[in-house]
């Protein structure tokens, strides 16, 4: 057999051991071939090799990922899989982003420049960071004052800080119904009981607010996750009322509203009541963290507090890399590349999924995935598991005991456009199949 049909073997059992996982980058053809002495040709014959053998796939411009598992012949309820396609966190990152981002920090790395934002930062940043912040959360209709906006290590951080800031020890914070989870991880460290409010199409039902007995109340009005949906203006208009009626804060997630600014935030609606929560993490990268806040002023020094009390500060260098690339234009690129990729992701969900009950933003880089009736969530997730394949259960989201859905979220931006699609396709097999289906085609 040649020598490259053996190196290829070598990757294959890589592969079905799970030490090389679905979704993952091989290394470029030149550092393999290093790797294993042999010769850039022959190195091309064994990426080829695994090509041919459905375990990886090449993208060009992209690299050669290993492929998603296909169904086998193992029941659909076995065990999950080592290897995984991560389809549960949503941290959309561009192959060509860490060069933009590269080019646009270079100046940061001057030791004059290091130095300066090596010292500590305070919660309200400098003037500088303030207005270049206010540039990147400025939306059709609404820009906050720069004064006004406060920064947090990163989203969650903000979040944190806001529910600390807005509601004691033991009180109530009112939720949607099915809300982000790491609110519900917040609420918990924090002695904060939250209670669920009613939802439909349109987002946060009004009435509910105006009943509800709760301190302050947390809500996404655009690209909810994890349900897609973004509340038109004539909702945010009746919301803001209740709010202001009530004289109750609320706490509104933007996170993913540079995927869909065409609409104010509710801040706009609400000044007075809505402090308005933003980050970097999926706007830029994870590993470039800064949380924003804007709180009303009459609650702005008990939100600074609470960063403060928290630990939740930023730190120098995030507040001058953000401030830097958004300043330079570098965040709004990668922004609107990334409001092309998600929309690209979206179209292979609907070709990938047609036929199925499947509710989605056609910009969001996430999907709700009714079921079909055979199915029960915890059920698929765990036949997905099998194939490699990881998504998460609607149970995940729901608030106390609210009943969950029988759905399951798909996260699209961690893998690949054709991993991505062949694991939409494997999915799409397994739902098409029973549960009590002895083997999966």
């Amino acid at each position: 057999m040649d020598d490259y049909r053996l190196i290829a073997d070598q990757v294959a059992d890589d592969i079905a051991a799970g030490r090389l996982r679905a979704g993952e980058q091989l290394p470029p053809q030149r550092r393999f071939a290093r790797h294993h002495g042999i010769a850039a040709s022959t190195a091309a014959r064994v990426y080829g090799e695994l090509v041919r053998r459905g375990l990886a796939v090449g993208e060009v411009g992209r690299g050669t990922f290993v492929r998603a598992a296909a169904p086998g012949p193992e029941p659909a309820l076995a065990e999950p899989a080592t290897a995984r396609v991560d389809l549960e966190l949503n941290f959309p990152v561009l192959p060509d982003q860490a060069e933009l981002l590269s080019a646009s920090l270079a100046r940061l790395l001057r030791p004059d420049v290091l130095a300066d934002t090596l010292r500590p930062s305070t919660v309200d940043g400098t003037p500088v960071a303030r207005a270049a912040a206010a540039r990147l959360l400025a939306r059709t209709g609404w820009a906050p004052e720069p004064d006004r906006i406060l920064f947090a290590g990163n989203g969650r951080q903000a979040i944190a800080a806001a529910i600390a800031a807005l509601v004691p020890v033991g009180g109530r914070l009112g939720v949607e119904a099915m809300t982000y989870p790491v609110v519900k991880a917040v609420a918990a460290r924090l002695g904060v009981t939250l209670v669920p409010l009613e939802l439909d199409e349109h987002g946060l039902l009004p009435s509910g607010v105006r009943e509800a007995q709760v301190r302050a109340v947390y809500l996404q009005p655009t690209l909810h996750n994890p349900l897609g949906t973004t509340m038109p203006s004539e909702r945010r208009a009746e919301l803001a009322a209740v709010l202001a009626a009530r004289d109750l804060p609320a706490i509104e997630d933007g996170i993913y509203t540079f995927l869909r600014d065409e609409l104010p935030p509710l801040a706009a609606y609400a000044p007075d009541h809505v402090t308005l929560v933003d980050s970097m993490s999926k706007r830029i990268a994870p590993g470039l963290s800064l949380g924003y806040l804007v709180p009303p002023p009459a609650t702005a020094d008990a939100v600074a507090g609470a960063i403060r009390s928290g630990g939740w500060a930023a730190t120098g260098f995030a507040l001058a890399a953000a401030t830097q690339c958004t300043a330079d234009g570098t965040a709004e690129t990668i922004a609107t590349a990334k409001r092309a990729d998600a929309a690209s992701r979206q179209r292979l969900v609907a070709d990938r999924l047609a036929g199925f009950t499947v509710h989605a933003d056609p910009g969001a880089f996430h999907c709700w995935w009714e079921l079909p009736d055979s199915w029960r969530a915890e059920m698929f997730v765990a036949a997905a598991a099998r194939h490699g394949i990881a998504v998460t259960p609607a149970a995940a989201f729901a608030v106390g005991r609210s009943r969950a859905p029988n759905a399951v979220r798909l996260a699209l931006s961690a893998p690949p456009p054709e991993v991505l699609a062949s694991t939409l396709d494997t999915l799409a097999k397994l739902a098409g199949k029973r549960p009590e289906d002895t083997t999966v085609d």
